[in-house]
């Protein structure tokens, strides 16, 4: 047996572990000898302090020792049996509920010492512990400090402790996977002493060099993936693609503003990729509003001009025609450009896939149906996917290998995150970020208001609406209910309707797509002025005549997510403004979320004080398909050790080292079956 079978092996293998209890630990979603290691004490019970009986305290864990002086069983059923016990001080009663006379006669024998410890309450002038469970004549067994781990129903906490025990008792040796260096950084602690460390009263308070060597081996594991992924790619060799930078300039000149240094460093970079033989897998990532588009229309004129084709995927409809209207406008006219969407009538749609195999198009634009086995490209170079965050790395990989060889892929973001969250997040990709927004462009105005000042904000939206601007509306998704979060935006509509009649549109979850569709394009085609929305206004549509934004219960929402509906305002040259409104009483969190969003329009800024105020797991605001949450490891808390792992794999990659030397450390972490299902 390997020494990492062991941990491998189902919970079922551990002694003493039945049918029953293994569903027990699998309902705790604990499937395996390592998922137990990683269900670590939410705190410790001390046992090991003697107090005595007139001063014990109510409410709390404590230990006595007490003599067994009678037996008070009840002739009614259903009773609970009794046994009172006396130190010098005074009485107390053990009471047992369901527990068999014969089992309480052999562990309190009458006239015995013995020690107990339980939770101490108060009943008719006589202090009483409760179905005690540490009860022995042995005084030392008792006596302890004892881990608590998170319980299940049926799942008691004498049984846990044992099964516990038994693993950290049987924890193998495992072959070092650090060198000597690296290990030296840890004061040389080896993983089986960090994970006992890590179970042990004694030191899991105390932050110490265990705990640093585990955190950078979960972190380690993560970057060594990405990194496998990435020379899994990078092996991959393309065809050069060649094109003349006259051909990016005639299009940058027919712009009516000039790009950003980010925007112009961003081109270089992927135009690098481009002419590599090397495939193409860059993360575009840029702040609501910096121009991102734009960067991605002069990499696909590029890749068409090199003769290859190109498609363009985008969430929704409505940013797909937005898209489709602006390559028009830069694009040459001898550049096919087509869409596709779910829309597409059938005729449209056959014609689109005969063109699209016999290359007599150069750019398809749509929705997630571009990827449809039927839609078959006849020399596809470049994909481009704008605002598919939900991609985790097996879905990203995959996209990767259906372009063929010769195909280079760009995905964009609008989340800005912190740079530990790319590394762990996107860290099998190459990074391009654009922080600076264009010249044109003016910082959105934050207001934080009162709802019971709403007369003032209708004012404010009155003076906006009169001088033609368009204005959101925004109401929360107050609880995980779609119909609350339907009546709270017909209410706001109903209410807004009475002032401005009918220059006020609705937009929420419960309507179904193409009437979302339909009422976006009326706000586009300023149809309407006012949109009340939930949160469903869609990232990356531009809506250049929108100039105020009213958010209701802003303290509901996560700084990055007010963050990005403040980024649906401010995309034209007006100065925009961003109204937070919020009940009376509000947390501290709350009170500083609303003050940092005052304080700040850079989304990069923003993101990091909201990974401190929220923790990273819950930044971006959705589970991140495919994403390995972290054990141990925080960006925010560990950054160094981020660092650090990140310095090792550049040191691995360099010295172009065998990744096969830490293949036990991705086996423990889960990371082996990414690597064997990708590569």
């Amino acid at each position: 047996m390997k020494d990492y079978d062991f941990l491998l092996s189902d919970i079922n293998t551990i002694k003493g572990i039945g049918s029953k209890t293994t569903k027990l630990f699998k309902k705790k979603n604990i499937n395996t000898v390592f998922d137990l290691i990683w269900s670590l004490p939410r705190n410790f019970t001390d046992r090991s302090v003697i107090s005595k009986i007139n001063e014990l305290q109510i409410g709390k864990i404590q230990t006595i020792i007490v003599n067994v002086e009678k037996y008070l069983f009840p002739r009614v059923r259903n009773l609970p049996n009794r046994v009172r016990c006396y130190d010098e001080t005074g009485i107390i009663e053990c009471v047992f509920f369901n527990s068999y006379e014969g089992y309480i006669r052999k562990i309190l024998p009458l006239n015995s010492i013995v020690t107990i410890s339980g939770k101490i309450s108060y009943y008719k002038d006589k202090y009483q512990i409760t179905n005690p469970t540490h009860i022995s004549s042995n005084e030392n067994s008792v006596r302890k400090i004892l881990p608590n781990y998170s319980l299940t129903s049926g799942l008691n906490e004498k049984k846990y402790l044992s099964v516990i025990s038994y693993v950290l008792k049987n924890l193998p040796d495992l072959k070092e996977w650090h060198n000597d260096t690296t290990l030296d950084k840890f004061k040389n602690v080896s993983w089986k002493q960090a994970i006992l460390k890590l179970h042990d009263s004694k030191s899991i308070k105390k932050k110490g060099n265990f705990l640093n060597r585990l955190i950078f081996d979960e972190i380690l594991s993560s970057f060594l993936t990405n990194s496998k992924i990435r020379k899994s790619i990078k092996k991959v060799k393309k065809i050069k693609k060649k094109f003349k930078s006259d051909i990016t300039n005639s299009l940058i000149n027919k712009l009516n503003f000039s790009l950003t240094k980010d925007q112009l460093k961003s081109i270089d970079e992927i135009n690098y990729d481009l002419k590599s033989n090397e495939k193409m897998f860059r993360l575009l990532q840029g702040d609501v509003g910096s121009g991102k588009t734009i960067v991605s229309l002069i990499t696909a004129i590029n890749v068409i001009s090199s003769g290859f084709q190109v498609a363009l995927m985008v969430p929704t409809e409505i940013l797909a025609k937005q898209h489709f209207n602006l390559a028009n406008q830069l694009f040459e006219k001898n550049i096919k450009i087509k869409i596709l969407t779910s829309k597409t009538d059938y005729k449209n749609r056959k014609n689109i896939v005969n063109n699209l195999a016999d290359n007599k198009i150069d750019l398809l634009i749509g929705t997630h149906s571009l990827f449809q086995d039927k839609i078959k490209f006849n020399k596809l170079g470049l994909i481009i996917i704008d605002e598919q965050h939900k991609f985790g790395v097996k879905q990203r990989k995959k996209l990767s290998d259906k372009g063929g060889k010769n195909c280079d892929v760009l995905v964009m973001s609008a989340t800005p995150i912190p740079r530990t969250m790319i590394m762990t997040i996107f860290g099998d990709m190459d990074t391009s970020i654009i922080k600076t927004k264009p010249n044109n462009r003016k910082d959105v105005i934050t207001y934080s208001k009162p709802e019971t000042k709403i007369n003032e904000v209708i004012k404010f939206v009155k003076k906006h609406v009169e001088n033609g601007n368009q204005v959101f509306w925004v109401c929360p998704l107050i609880e995980e209910s779609k119909k609350i979060d339907h009546q709270s935006s017909i209410k706001r509509y109903e209410f807004l309707k009475k002032i401005f009649k009918n220059k006020v549109g609705l937009l929420h979850g419960a309507l179904d797509k193409e009437t979302k569709e339909q009422i976006l394009f009326n706000f586009l085609k300023k149809k309407i002025n006012i949109l009340v929305s939930t949160t469903v206004i869609e990232v990356g549509i531009d809506f250049p005549n929108a100039s105020v934004i009213v958010i209701e219960n802003a303290n509901k929402f996560g700084l990055s997510q007010l963050h990005q509906l403040r980024g649906r305002v401010g995309r034209g040259d007006k100065q925009s403004y961003c109204i937070l409104m919020f009940k009376s009483t509000l947390s501290e969190n709350a009170k500083k979320r609303i003050n940092i969003l005052k304080k700040y329009n850079d989304g990069f800024k923003i993101s990091e004080e909201d990974m401190k105020l929220r923790g990273y797991g819950d930044l971006l605001g959705f589970k991140q398909s495919g994403l390995q949450t972290f054990r141990l490891a925080d960006p925010v808390l560990n950054e160094d050790l981020f660092m650090l792992a990140e310095e090792e794999v550049k040191k691995i990659e360099k010295d172009n080292q065998d990744i096969n030397n830490y293949n036990l450390l991705l086996k423990l972490y889960d990371r082996a079956d990414i690597l064997n299902d990708l590569i």
